[in-house]
């Protein structure tokens, strides 16, 4: 009987959610130089920005451009008991005259996100702790920062919940046209036979703000971002 009640405890313990490290959001904005190396090399730049909003809120947007192409995707989260929020969620792609956007709008009183992504819209059940494909990025400082190695973040994408793995996997010098930092490396771990790569480094000493980012995807284009200013 002790010996089925501990096994019981243990799947139990399994089954609660990693608890995230809390979150002390600062605002910033930061520039990139950005560069996708294909059949041709193409040079843009992509600026990260996080400000407050005068309602309480916090705006973490992205703006990338280079050539005929344009990405600008935000998020606007909220804090509650130490966890981070989504409140709504906004990609739009330009490729020449192609377009694709997609919105979320998250009702925690409800407990559902609701989206329409080019016009297919979807809606799904929520709890605490689950993400936007942007939000996550302002938790995983704060959890490289209190020492964890293995990071884990359930996203609402596409219509269910797919779970974000990353790694820790070292400490680099980044040389940066902001200059040289000592950076933590973070893998994202899409399982052994995925092969699309992507590396982040984290700089400590900059609030672990991105100052090298790295995409290596399946054909051999590669997509670089390198930290030109922050303030």
């Amino acid at each position: 009987m002790l010996r089925k009640g501990c096994i019981t405890l243990f799947i139990l313990l399994l089954s609660l959610p990693v608890l995230a490290s809390p979150v002390e959001l600062k605002p910033y904005r930061a520039v990139y130089s950005n560069k996708v190396d294909a059949t041709i090399s193409v040079n843009g730049e992509a600026i990260r920005e996080l400000k407050q909003l005068d309602d309480g809120t916090w705006e973490l947007s992205v703006e990338a451009s280079a050539m005929m192409a344009n990405i600008h995707e935000s998020t606007h989260v909220t804090q509650r008991d130490n966890q981070l929020l989504p409140l709504r969620y906004d990609y739009h792609r330009r490729i020449l005259t192609r377009n694709r956007t997609a919105q979320l709008r998250f009702d925690w009183e409800a407990g559902h996100v609701t989206t329409d992504i080019d016009d297919k819209p979807w809606r799904m059940a929520i709890e605490p702790g689950i993400h936007d494909k942007l939000s996550y990025q302002l938790q995983m400082p704060a959890d490289i920062a209190a020492g964890k190695t293995s990071l884990s973040y359930q996203v609402a994408d596409g219509g269910r919940l797919q779970t974000y793995l990353f790694k820790v996997t070292g400490e680099d010098l980044v040389d940066t046209p902001a200059g040289q930092f000592n950076a933590f490396r973070v893998e994202r771990d899409r399982g052994e036979d995925s092969e699309r790569e992507t590396l982040i480094w984290f700089a400590p000493e900059l609030d672990y703000l991105i100052v090298r980012l790295e995409q290596v995807e399946p054909n051999g284009n590669r997509f670089t971002l390198l930290l030109k200013q922050a303030q």
